[in-house]
């Protein structure tokens, strides 16, 4: 199998390793990878700003670096999801519909990705810790995954899941909300990562890099006894 891989801005900009990691399993897996160096943002950020001109620009751009008929994979769900739910309201009856349709059909978290297109559940990876794992507002009511980051983490041997109580609420990032609404957006980046310790959990991991960056500076700014690690990053442990 042959796939396009989409690499988001905060993995490209903030996590690149995570990105590296994400090709890793993926060859693991037998699937050969095609990286277009001329990708750039989805426009997700402009989109959810208000800027619907220049998400549509940048989404004209990211339709056609992806213009074939292989899956795209990407280690987010925000991103993908945005792209799934979103570029109806840009494309729709557009000169691009057939091909946003095309796109919106081919394009995948890649959790959901191995577990259901690929239909593995156990790569052979091991990561001797205990974990708790955050569900990303994105990936849990835009994507829609549930299970299958959990299906994969309860097969990587030596790590122990633990979840979370308050596991589906929000950690305050929300994109420009963390800007607008910084109080607020601490509080409940607060109360998320308190949670999170109370499992006695060494990580909390998650689909969102985005979201685990949010969390990652409540942590470092407080010295809490916890760490942030995407789950790409577990799932390309140990072998």
């Amino acid at each position: 199998m042959e796939v396009d891989i989409f690499i988001p801005c905060f993995i490209d900009q903030v996590y690149p390793q995570t990105g590296m990691n994400m090709v890793k399993v993926l060859r693991k897996l037998g699937v050969e990878i095609h990286y277009n160096e001329n990708q750039t943002c989805c426009g997700q950020m402009a989109f959810n700003s208000g800027f619907w001109d220049e998400a549509k620009s940048m989404g004209e751009k990211f339709i056609k670096d992806f213009s074939n008929d292989r899956y795209v994979v990407g280690p987010s769900a925000s991103c993908v999801g945005y792209v799934r739910n979103n570029y109806d309201k840009l494309f729709y009856n557009t000169s691009l519909h057939i091909e946003y349709k095309k796109l919106k059909s081919n394009i995948f978290e890649l959790t959901d990705f191995i577990v259901n297109v690929l239909k593995v559940k156990d790569i052979g990876a091991s990561f001797e810790s205990v974990v708790t794992y955050h569900d990303s507002c994105a990936a849990l009511r835009e994507y829609g995954i549930h299970d299958e980051p959990r299906i994969l983490l309860n097969h990587v041997k030596g790590l122990e899941l633990r979840e979370m109580k308050d596991t589906d609420v929000c950690c305050g990032f929300g994109g420009i909300f963390s800007v607008k609404n910084e109080a607020i957006s601490t509080a409940m980046a607060e109360q998320k990562v308190q949670n999170a310790i109370e499992t006695g959990a060494e990580y909390i991991i998650s689909t969102d890099s985005s979201c685990l960056m949010n969390q990652e500076g409540y942590i470092k700014k407080n010295k809490l006894p916890i760490k942030v690690l995407h789950i790409v990053d577990v799932l390309a442990s140990g072998w």
